[in-house]
């Protein structure tokens, strides 16, 4: 029986990570779950997956949902509580599925205490990449990509040779505007950003894969999950989302990873590494499919990919100003305060005025953060 805490239960990542282990009730119980303000949601869990921690994002929620919760739950808030979930009781692997930065002391709290990490929260590397890698191999503790792009080449590497490895290639579907140019993205509306075509995810992670950013954040995750450097990461845009992403190795030859869009493929592997198990996914028929079409990346059309590109190899607290920006111009965005294209001139603004840390703490990275997200706000 392996335990699992799930930080981010009740978003996007979390409650199919929910549904994975709810088909095998057997191998799995969920020790903790910690999640924002969504404390309905969170209470069903609860009820039905009797985990013996908890955590909500704020003292007052805990308060609200105290009288509610089963005898023997242990109650905790705010980022101290979410540290609790990642590292306290007893749990084997710990998912992060938490959004934006807010995830990185968790993250670090529960590879500190030995926990393996399944990472949905691609911040966490992106903004603390070598602080994460550094003390996970440190303490031993598997880093499991859950991210679909991350496990497709986690799957391409089994078994063979890194040295071996020419370059890797992160597909990217392009987003709700993939077809639309420069001109046609003025006047796009909340609801045009948020009609993903081909996956179904949270409205964060939907609005910075439509500008983009999300690769971006990828092809640095990537960067760090696999000792790559930048020049071995690439980026091409397959609008079906079948080939997840795919390795090239020094001999020529190619091995990709494919499959139906499914994100409960790559937590169930992340779970059960290195075995396999049924899924409940549709298997992919590829001649239903019929083809399958891969463009070049245009780094003009998606300025703020190469943006985003440009920070991983610039190094230091630049991924950080990259990420606070874009979350607080996305959110922003989603508010109806600023236009679609605003997202971008916003991050670029940021990083302008950005003083950079070359090899920073903790506390550097987190007062990055903090100075940013306060320009970003403003601007």
């Amino acid at each position: 029986m392996k335990r699992i805490s799930i930080l981010g239960s009740t978003g996007s990542i979390g409650t199919q990570t929910l549904d994975v282990i709810d088909m095998h009730p057997d191998a799995f119980e969920v020790d903790g779950l910690a999640a924002g303000g969504n404390t309905a949601l969170l209470l069903e869990q609860v009820r039905r997956f009797k985990p013996r921690r908890v955590s909500v994002s704020t003292r007052a929620l805990a308060e609200e949902l105290k009288a509610n919760l089963p005898e023997g739950v242990e109650l905790f808030s705010g980022n101290e509580g979410l540290v609790e979930i990642a590292a306290g009781g007893d749990a084997d692997t710990v998912v992060t599925a938490v959004m934006g930065s807010v995830g990185l002391r968790s993250t670090l709290a529960a590879i500190d205490a030995g926990r393996h990490i399944g990472l949905a929260n691609k911040e966490t590397l992106v903004t603390a990449g070598h602080l994460v890698t550094e003390l996970a191999g440190r303490k031993g503790v598997q880093l499991l990509p859950i991210d679909s792009e991350h496990s497709a080449i986690f799957q391409c590497l089994n078994g063979e040779n890194r040295e071996d490895v020419a370059c890797i290639t992160i597909t990217a579907s392009g987003g709700s505007f993939r077809d639309l140019n420069r001109n046609q993205l003025k006047d796009v509306t909340v609801e045009d950003a948020l009609r993903h075509p081909n996956w179904s995810m949270g409205a964060k992670i939907t609005i910075d894969s439509a500008t983009m950013v999300n690769k971006g954040l990828e092809v640095i995750e990537a960067h760090w999950l696999f000792a790559l450097p930048y020049e071995q990461v690439q980026v091409l845009l397959h609008p079906e989302s079948i080939v997840h992403s795919y390795v090239e190795f020094r001999d020529s030859s190619i091995i990709a990873q494919l499959g139906n869009p499914d994100m409960r493929v790559p937590i169930q592997y992340a779970l059960t590494y290195p075995d396999r198990w049924a899924s409940p996914a549709r298997r992919l028929s590829l001649a239903e499919a019929g083809s399958l079409t891969f463009r070049e990346m245009d780094y003009v059309r998606f300025p703020a990919l190469k943006l985003a590109i440009e920070c991983g190899k610039a190094g230091g607290t630049n991924t950080t100003a990259f990420n606070a920006a874009n979350e607080i111009a996305v959110a922003r965005f989603l508010r109806r305060e600023i236009s679609f294209l605003r997202i971008e001139e916003i991050i670029e603004e940021v990083l302008q005025r950005h003083e950079t840390v070359a090899y920073p703490d903790l506390e550097q990275i987190e007062h990055c953060d903090r100075m940013s997200r306060k320009l970003a706000s403003m601007l």
